[in-house]
């Protein structure tokens, strides 16, 4: 799968950059965000297959981050990357809705794998989205 399109959210930016030439060299169309604040104007303008977030960010942190950008928009596929979570937080985190948690620094191969299969939930969770607007359309005209 290429062509992905990743929003990548680190506040350490020389991480960031690396990572994201990382992906690109993967195949992988990426938008880099400096912050929570960042990522949610990013994610306004545009969709994303899937969003690598970091979790220990200043200002508004990885787990106020996921849980704007799931408000209102469940089929957003969060994978969280962290150097120091505790298990309350990745536990919170899985709670409210992300993807999974990965030990920064990620293995490239396994992160790579993460992003395919969040790309591919989130295109099930989208098909579904739109069978369900169908049916509601053929539900309420009668045919």
């Amino acid at each position: 799968m290429s062509d992905l399109r990743v929003l990548l959210v680190d506040d350490e930016v020389d991480f960031l950059d690396a990572l994201a030439e990382r992906l690109r060299m993967k195949g992988f169309t990426v938008v880099a965000a400096d912050g929570g604040e960042a990522a949610l104007e990013a994610v306004e303008a545009q969709t994303f297959d899937a969003i690598v977030l970091d979790m220990a960010m200043p200002g508004m942190d990885g787990i106020e981050t996921l849980e704007r950008l799931l408000e209102g928009n469940r089929i957003r596929q969060v994978i969280l990357l962290t150097g120091r979570a505790t298990l309350e937080q990745a536990a919170t985190a899985i709670r409210l809705g992300a993807l999974d948690l990965m030990e920064k620094p990620a293995d490239l191969e396994t992160l790579v794998k993460k992003i395919e299969l969040a790309a591919t939930k989130r295109w099930a969770l989208e098909e579904k989205r739109i069978e369900e607007k169908v049916s509601d359309i053929i539900r309420k005209k009668g045919w």
